[in-house]
């Protein structure tokens, strides 16, 4: 980046001096024409004069003194009479010259081209005489070229010095613009006082920071969560197995210990599956392909799968609705109307009621699942999807729930662009909806 920043520098001001440089050159030229211009047309006036009075036997007289300066006699119809720097007189007919022919229309004319007989850029200026003849004054322009070259030495030298010095100045500018950056807390990247430009970019560290954070304690929390919840029915079963291996067990009691061996393993298992289905949410392992489902089908299907859950509690199951494609995975749209009714059967009071609706709406398609359960309170409604969250530890005990089906419902709803909610009120149900 130092680097970068310091070829960007010295190429900025490389492009300002060749641009400096053309412009001044440009600049010089001009204004050497300009004074060459009004230098020749002085000339022109001194000679007409001088002609004037003594003739064109003047010219003659003064061609060793002019030695920059061509001067030609041109009379009415354009031939030359007069060349300072011809021998004899055997140049072409000049009437048709822009400079002659407009010196013998209005006066005086002027113009810059290249000369047939020298082979030079020349300027040109005529100038019509008292007797209608035109005398012509003219230079060579390389002069003003060659003034406005002379001074690329100078430029050049110039040049290399702000080089130098731009060089130096941007390894000085380039070091005192990234020692902020070099020095930045990227722990507490908030705490920096740096350019405003970077408090975008401050911010979104601070909030990667944060997620991080968040991440490793959800890990943390995870992970002694697990641990507990593996460590409850492993140690039930260690130790139900153990008092059956030393013999301790009554024959007739034999039957009721393998039951609750049976039970904890049933349960410790469940778990598992749980956590390897919420690991496959988490990464994106979810290789299943979307396919168009039947919501109220579904529905229907779960229902009668928890029915033997339901009756015996005497817990009364009722799916209405119709019909509704979506396109989903199946699998994880199953798992997750199951979860809900499961939930909804095992909170739920003896003899009350399961309704699950299935249509559509403005909103979109919905499943609404009510129950007439033990609800949830309204500042633990926000943490039931979290991970191993239970409301009521003693009943889920008893119910036997892993405290993962809601998680599993919320990535699930995640993966299908999927919205949940949830109105419960303590001692009267619960109803929660999902709207694709």
């Amino acid at each position: 980046m130092r680097r970068k920043i310091q070829r960007s520098m010295i190429l900025v001001i490389t492009t300002t001096l060749l641009i400096t440089y053309a412009i001044t050159t440009f600049v010089v030229y001009r204004q050497t024409i300009s004074l060459m211009e009004d230098e020749i047309r002085q000339e022109a006036d001194y000679i007409c004069a001088a002609v004037g009075i003594s003739g064109e036997a003047y010219l003659k007289e003064m061609d060793a003194v002019r030695k920059n300066t061509r001067v030609t006699m041109i009379d009415r119809q354009g031939k030359v009479t007069y060349d300072s720097k011809e021998d004899e007189v055997t140049l072409e007919n000049h009437k048709s010259r822009p400079e002659v022919k407009e010196a013998l229309s209005t006066g005086s004319g002027q113009d810059i081209r290249k000369s047939d007989t020298l082979g030079q850029e020349m300027f040109y200026y005529a100038q019509r005489l008292a007797d209608g003849n035109v005398l012509r004054v003219s230079k060579t322009v390389d002069t003003a070229f060659f003034t406005a070259i002379r001074i690329l030495p100078a430029m050049g030298v110039i040049a290399v010095m702000m080089l130098l010095i731009a060089w130096i100045l941007a390894r000085w500018q380039v070091a005192r613009l990234i020692r902020p950056i070099n020095e930045l807390d990227l722990d507490n990247p908030m705490e920096n006082d740096v350019y405003e430009e970077l408090t975008p970019l401050l911010m979104s560290i601070d909030r990667q920071n944060k997620e991080k954070d968040a991440i490793a304690n959800m890990r943390k929390e995870f992970s002694a969560n697990v641990s507990h919840e593996l460590k409850t029915p492993l140690t039930s079963i260690s130790g139900y197995a153990e008092i059956m291996k030393d013999g301790l067990v009554k024959p007739e009691d034999m039957k009721k210990f393998s039951e609750r061996i049976y039970n904890e393993a049933s349960r410790l298992i469940t778990l598992v599956e749980d956590i390897i289905k919420l690991s496959r949410l988490d990464e994106g392992k979810v290789e299943l392909e979307k396919e168009e489902v039947d919501l109220y089908q579904l529905a229907r299907e779960v229902c009668s799968r928890l029915a033997p859950q339901a009756n015996a509690r005497d817990i009364r199951i009722e799916v209405t609705g119709e019909s509704v494609v979506y396109r989903g995975i199946r699998q994880i749209l199953d798992e997750m109307v199951y979860n809900i009714c499961e939930n909804a059967i095992k909170y739920n009071k003896d003899g009350g009621t399961l309704s699950v609706w299935v249509g559509s709406t403005l909103k979109g398609k919905k499943i609404i699942v009510t129950d007439t359960g033990i609800g949830i309170p309204a500042d633990q409604q926000e943490r039931i999807f979290e991970r191993f969250y239970r409301v009521d530890k003693s009943h889920s005990k008893e119910s036997g729930g892993t405290g993962l089906g809601l998680s599993i419902v919320k990535h699930g709803a995640m993966i299908h662009d999927a919205d949940i909610r949830v109105e419960s009120e303590v001692g009267k149900g619960t109803r929660m909806e999902l709207t694709f």
